[in-house]
């Protein structure tokens, strides 16, 4: 069983970014280990901060309510970029590239730094809606949820040609090339 998105949108020419969809225990499980890396990474980086601050000021970081504001807002940032540079660049997250799956457009090719910070923006809009919005992976054909549709993406294995082909020819397999 192969995808729509293996074949770039009206031609016969293979994409450069093939694969299945990814199936939702696979995504979920990477969104799972971007939720552990954005967490450390911003902890690590506020108590480095404090630390840095306490050195020059010769005092001690309090945290007030104004504080815990800049706190959340410095936090949602934090997670914008996490998400948005890398699927810009790279079409993966840190979990996304640990567990081998990549955010494309919908016709299979790379995502763009436009299309990224729409689904970015997007994705929490299918928590908003008390989950609803992720029931396409596990339902639907494509396993787009909401923010996928919104932003014209989709998510797949990132295995490629070529690497499935030494996989085969390690197998055992014949080739005729």
């Amino acid at each position: 069983m192969t995808s729509d998105i293996e074949h770039q949108a009206g031609t016969d020419e293979p994409s450069t970014l093939q694969g299945h969809y990814a199936g939702p225990v696979t995504r979920l499980a990477a969104f799972a280990l971007d939720q552990v890396a954005i967490v450390f990474s911003f902890a690590f980086s506020t108590a480095t901060l404090a630390w840095a601050v306490s050195l020059v000021t010769s005092g001690d970081v309090e945290l007030d309510v104004t504080t815990a504001w800049v706190t959340v807002f410095a936090y949602g940032l934090w997670a914008f970029t996490y998400f948005a540079y890398p699927w810009a660049v790279s079409g993966k997250s840190l979990g996304m590239a640990v567990l081998g799956i990549r955010v494309v457009s919908a016709q299979g090719e790379a995502c763009t730094g436009r299309v990224a910070v729409v689904r970015t923006i997007a994705l929490p809009l299918s928590f908003l809606t008390l989950g609803i919005g992720f029931l396409p992976i596990i339902f639907g054909r494509h396993r787009r949820a909401l923010h996928d549709r919104i932003a014209g993406t989709a998510v797949v294995y990132s295995w490629d040609a070529r690497a499935a082909h030494w996989r085969f020819l390690a197998r055992g397999g014949n080739s005729a090339a």
